[in-house]
Formats: structure tokens, sequence, C-alpha cells
């Protein structure tokens, strides 16, 4: 995976990404999908000893428009070697529960926007993006989806422009849900069970495997 001791590993997002972290700790991580790839990369199978730095921005109910207004203080200045971002869900998730909308041209144009700029400022940072996803356990929620699908597509748009690996948790996650249920995956439809953070830390690390083995492929050319 050629991540080191010396790599910063920063993810950034909503409260999929936060999962409950202590923010008077900055060493704290939440007990979601950060947590385990974290776990992951310092004990498991990647080895032993202490890893990469990893930090949790993840922030409870945080839209796109909200990412942006931190992104220089929580992002550029602490200079990630490796930036995941999760974003998109609430901005639908607020059409339906506050009626506020998030319309998606300008979803992506601000998305655009934040990757860009971390390409014009830490040029040699990979960058990731974990697609929104949902999983329905209400009526009401099926019809989320006239909002977040060409929401993903946005998402999609944005990560593919900027040279972002991803990890298709819109596929992923709904996969999964057709075998275990939904509601084994993500209790309220949104926020992950132990079971679907899990998931999506596995995600994150094979797409950083096949990352890092074909950068290798391109140098040996």
């Amino acid at each position: 995976m050629s991540l080191t001791p010396d790599d910063t590993l920063l993810f950034i997002g909503d409260s999929i990404t936060d999962a409950g972290r202590d923010r008077a700790d900055p060493a704290s991580l939440g007990h979601g999908y950060v947590q385990q790839i974290a776990r992951t990369l310092r004990t498991g199978s990647e080895g032993t000893g202490p890893g990469p730095e990893i930090i949790n921005q993840g922030v409870n109910g945080h839209r796109v428009y909200d990412l942006e207004s931190r992104w220089t203080t929580d992002v550029i200045d602490r200079r990630p070697t490796v930036l995941t971002v999760k974003i998109g869900i609430n901005d639908t998730w607020r059409r339906y529960d506050r009626v506020l909308p998030s319309p998606v041209a300008e979803f992506e144009a601000c998305l655009e926007r934040v990757l860009a700029h971390t390409r014009q400022k830490l040029p040699a940072a990979r960058l990731v993006v974990i697609t929104p996803f949902l999983l329905p356990v209400t009526s009401d929620q099926e019809g989320w989806y006239e909002d977040l699908a060409p929401r993903t597509e946005a998402v999609l748009r944005a990560a593919r422009g900027t040279g972002a690996q991803l990890v298709r948790a819109d596929q992923l996650l709904p996969a999964a849900a057709e075998k275990h249920g939904a509601a084994a995956l993500a209790p309220d439809g949104v926020h992950p069970s132990p079971r679907g953070h899990r998931l999506i830390a596995e995600a994150w690390l094979t797409e950083m495997r096949k990352g890092h083995e074909h950068r290798g492929r391109r140098g040996i050319r």
C-alpha cells in the first residue's frame, strides 16, 4: 500500500466520518470507518508499528458548503498526503426534513472547487472520494433518490475531473444490503452500523492497494 509513518491521512465529511469522535481530543477518530482503517493500518494485516498519522475532520450534520468554509484550516493547513472526502447525504436529507435545498449544480461546483484547490495547494496528495449512499428503511426515504441519484453523479464527475480515486459506497452497501438487509448495515438508512462501517473501511483499503499498484505500473513504463 506504500503508506509510511511519514504519511498523513486526513478524512473529512459529515457524521458518517465523524462517527462520534471527541472533538476536544485531536487524536480521537470516532467509532466508524476511520477508526477501523486506522486499526488495520497500525496493528492489522498491513503490519505493526505506529503507522501513518490519521486525522478525522468529520463534523456531524455538515453539507458540502460547510466543508468549503473550513477547508483551509481543516485540510490545506494540515498538509495531508492522502485526503479522503465523504459528503453529500446531508445535502439531500436537509431538502426533505428542513426544506433546505442544495441544488445539484451548486453542490457540484462547490465540491469541484475544494478538490481543485487541494490539487493546486497540495499537488502530491492522493485524493479519495467516497460516494454518498442510502439504504432506505422507510417509504419516505425511497423518494430521496430523486435528489440523491443526480447528486451521486455529480460527485463522480467532480472526483474524476480531479483525478481522485473512488470508493463506490453507493454500489457496495446496496449490494451488501441484498444479503444482510438494509437495517443491518444502516439502521436509519443513513448512518452505518459497525458492519456497514467495516464494509466502507475494507473498500477504502482495497482502493488504496489498487491505486498504489496502478501508480507503480505507470512508473515502470
